[in-house]
């Protein structure tokens, strides 16, 4: 599960010049194979900005909405009238991740972190896809469209709005 918050924050910025980056904000398209070449599309749009905010709104096939805020992911599902609260730890610094990326070829670089490889694939200074294997095994590709890099995003964006009468699990 991780792994899978690390990945929200490697959206957060382009390599090219991740010195410059403030924010990062993107529509995805993301495909989960599994070993039996099953695939799942899941659609939505991204929003994250220094030091370690990200706003992933789904809204295809479901609705839910997972924030990431310095320590904690907060994951609130609508069809489930819950939300959940996980620990993920505060000694990440995913914008150095990506920094010391190394460079393949022109437009791919490798990533590691916590025993799981990431290819993060560019187009001129842009991230448009980023490829890993999750902790199942299963392939995970999310490509982003629409690509924008340091607009300004009011921190008030990555506050959750969880209704009263939602289940509130803490994990």
């Amino acid at each position: 599960m991780k792994q899978n918050f690390l990945l929200l924050f490697l959206t957060t910025a382009s390599l090219a010049n991740l010195g410059n980056i403030q924010s990062f904000e993107a529509d995805f398209k993301q495909n989960i194979v599994d070993d039996k070449n099953k695939t799942i599309a899941y659609y939505g749009h991204v929003k994250a900005m220094r030091p370690q905010y990200a706003l992933w709104t789904y809204t295809k096939p479901i609705d839910k909405r997972v924030y990431i805020l310095q320590n904690q992911a907060i994951i609130v599902e609508p069809e489930l009238e819950q939300a959940i609260i996980k620990k993920i730890g505060n000694n990440f610094d995913f914008f150095q991740l990506i920094q010391h990326a190394q460079k393949l070829d022109k437009n791919r670089y490798l990533a590691h972190y916590n025993n799981t490889t990431f290819i993060i694939k560019t187009k001129g200074n842009t991230i448009t896809s980023i490829a890993y294997k999750d902790e199942f095994e299963n392939k995970v590709t999310i490509d982003f469209t629409h690509q924008i890099v340091n607009k300004k995003i009011d921190k008030k964006d990555f506050s959750p709005n969880i209704p009263d009468e939602y289940d509130l699990i803490r994990d």
